[in-house]
């Protein structure tokens, strides 16, 4: 890994541990503030929307920690270090945010079945509160999330509660204008059509990267006729792409040469081609002659 690398990944990770500290900060400011408004405007639904904004401030820190704990050095015991720790952690927040998803469309069928009470300004106002820090929040980390599973996991927790606090405002002025109180369950259940189509996609790109599928974006084929299209390679076999971490791609190979000798600079050209044209940033090549019986336990000729 090249120094260049070294200093943008070191840049982008103290951006993270900034956007991380803010938002967690904000977040714990506006679940007292929330707490507080509920308990002085016996307001039940705030102080539960307290309850489940504090989940998105464990979220959160489940992610910075994930993402600390992967800049670990592996050691004897764990040679990848931690680095599939961020993905486990981009799991669990689909999985959180599937179940908030579960109890807002239990709340919202309940609301059909017993309308609840038209919300008071209290409500209203705390609840825009919640619309600018949980966007700001979502801000921080939007750029990240397009290349970083455990990112978008934070982003989607923030940008979700966001489109939850919107909600709470344009539902509860519409029904203290018309008194329709149906507008409320509605606006829920659209909110959360929104989500979940955000959440699924997380969760299913994250069950893919925890059981080594190849990573989105990285066409297999390609890769392998790049390879086959080198002039010394005859042939190659084993070869395997998969998550290191939500960041990292690994890739292990066996190509069979028509030469005996290893060339330190045909591995190094490899490596940083796959690197600079692949996104591979950890290449393992082995090489093998095709002079003579191939002895390899994994050739699958």
């Amino acid at each position: 890994m090249d120094h260049s690398h070294n200093h943008n990944h070191n840049h982008s990770q103290g951006h993270y541990n900034r956007a991380f500290a803010i938002g967690i900060l904000l977040n714990i400011i506006f679940v007292a503030v929330e707490f507080g408004y509920g308990i002085f405007s016996d307001s039940l639904a705030l102080v539960a929307d307290a309850g489940h904004n504090l989940s998105d401030v464990v979220s959160l820190l489940l992610a910075w920690g994930a993402g600390r704990l992967a800049t670990i050095s592996p050691t004897e015991k764990r040679t990848y270090g931690f680095r599939k720790v961020t993905i486990m952690a981009s799991l669990v927040s689909g999985i959180l945010l599937l179940v908030a998803v579960g109890g807002i469309t239990w709340e919202s069928i309940g609301r059909f079945v017993s309308p609840a009470p038209v919300k008071g300004s209290i409500v209203i106002f705390v609840a825009a509160i919640g619309v600018v820090i949980n966007t700001v929040t979502a801000l921080l980390f939007i750029k990240g999330q397009k290349h970083d599973l455990n990112i978008r996991g934070a982003f989607l927790h923030m940008a979700a509660d966001a489109g939850v606090s919107v909600g709470v405002v344009i539902s509860g002025v519409l029904i203290m204008w018309t008194g329709r109180v149906w507008i409320d369950p509605v606006m829920s259940l659209l909110i959360v059509s929104v989500i979940l189509i955000g959440t699924w996609g997380l969760l299913r790109e994250s069950v893919n990267y925890a059981i080594d599928t190849v990573p989105r974006g990285i066409d297999l084929a390609e890769i392998k006729r790049y390879l086959l299209e080198i002039e010394q390679v005859d042939s190659l076999h084993d070869l395997h792409v998969w998550p290191l971490s939500t960041t990292e791609i690994a890739l292990t190979v066996h190509l069979v040469v028509h030469h005996n000798q290893v060339d330190n600079n045909f591995l190094s050209n490899l490596q940083r081609y796959l690197r600079d044209h692949f996104g591979i940033e950890h290449a393992t090549i082995q090489i093998e002659s095709m002079l003579g019986e191939n002895k390899c336990m994994l050739h699958d000729g």
